[in-house]
């Protein structure tokens, strides 16, 4: 089987360095997976994730002119599907019972729930000022 970019192969890791691991691939050749291409965490110490042939998963990235394989073992991993950034469908059609007000109407309404909201308010503020002892008599 021919080293091929894009492929995705299992190795053996033959060694680690601070900057990476290399690891030999099928056919014998050897390619260098750099701590970067390790996970898709942070790696500060390569060895917390790789052990010496330990076999894993690698992406073949790049071959350059020299014969140099660069290799991947966070993009060989199968990613979970990531989910949609579109905003909910809303459904057009369906009818609310507020559409079959007329502006009034609905001005109506809302004017009168603000002013129960307000209310409420005002209520919960002069409860709390009256419970933590705030009041307008002075202290005898």
């Amino acid at each position: 089987m021919p080293v091929e970019i894009g492929k995705v192969v299992e190795g053996t890791v033959t060694g680690i360095t601070n900057f990476g691991a290399f690891i030999q691939l099928p056919q014998g050749k050897t390619g260098l997976c750099h701590i970067s291409e390790v996970a898709d965490d942070y790696v500060k110490d390569i060895r917390t994730y790789l052990k010496e042939q330990q076999k894993v998963m690698v992406k073949i990235i790049a071959i350059d002119g020299n014969g140099k394989i660069s290799l991947s073992i966070r993009q060989a991993q199968e990613k979970p599907p990531k989910k949609s950034n579109q905003p909910a469908q809303l459904d057009w059609q369906k009818k609310s019972t507020e559409s079959n007000l007329s502006f009034e109407d609905k001005l109506s309404k809302f004017l009168k729930d603000s002013d129960e909201k307000h209310q409420q308010l005002k209520k919960n503020m002069r409860d709390t000022r009256r419970g933590n002892g705030f009041n307008n008599k002075k202290d005898a």
